[in-house]
């Protein structure tokens, strides 16, 4: 199989499967390398960016979404006229779960100095974040992280493409995070 067709029946594959798939199980299924799969996948994201896609890569799995300067436009064409917001609470807790992760919910009170249970209830719901296992401390408390469609939904290729904080910010964070 040439490069060129790798890169399309991998494109096609992410397409019809519509959701982030194990880099595992793709490189098993096309009977790739790591490196060889990683090759195509740079490929595809190449040739993706002229089709108004992005690819997202998120704990080990990859996928197809539209680009995010797209997302008002694709809104309007599927009768999406309202949009959800969230609220300045939720938003200011998804920052710290995207930064932080895994970070239980005691150590997000302890970063916004009020109770997160709604906020984070509401990434929940949205399935912007989700738990991430249970710590193994006292009382064993869940974890969370963000989730693939949280890259999606924020045009992000990977966690590694969030803007840098500035060191104060994250002296701050560290300070707080440290007492619960």
């Amino acid at each position: 199989m040439s490069d060129r067709d790798r890169v399309a029946t991998l494109g096609a594959l992410l397409f019809a499967v519509g959701e982030p798939v194990s880099c595992e199980r793709l490189a098993a299924f096309l009977a790739l390398s790591a490196e060889e799969l990683e090759a195509v996948l740079a490929a595809l994201e190449e040739r993706a960016a002229g089709l108004g896609l992005v690819l997202v890569r998120h704990e080990g799995r990859v996928g197809l979404a539209s680009a995010p300067e797209f997302g008002t436009l694709i809104g309007r064409f599927l009768g999406n006229a309202e949009e959800t917001r969230l609220s300045a609470a939720a938003l200011e807790t998804l920052a710290i779960v995207a930064y932080l992760q895994p970070v239980t919910r005691a150590e997000i009170d302890a970063v916004r100095g009020v109770d997160s249970s709604a906020a984070l209830q509401t990434l929940l719901a949205h399935g912007l974040v989700e738990p991430a296992g249970r710590r193994a401390s006292a009382g064993h408390p869940v974890e969370y992280r963000t989730t693939a469609l949280f890259l999606e939904r924020f045009g992000l290729p990977d966690l590694a493409a969030l803007p840098p904080l500035p060191a104060e910010l994250q002296a701050l964070l560290a300070a707080r995070r440290g007492s619960p």
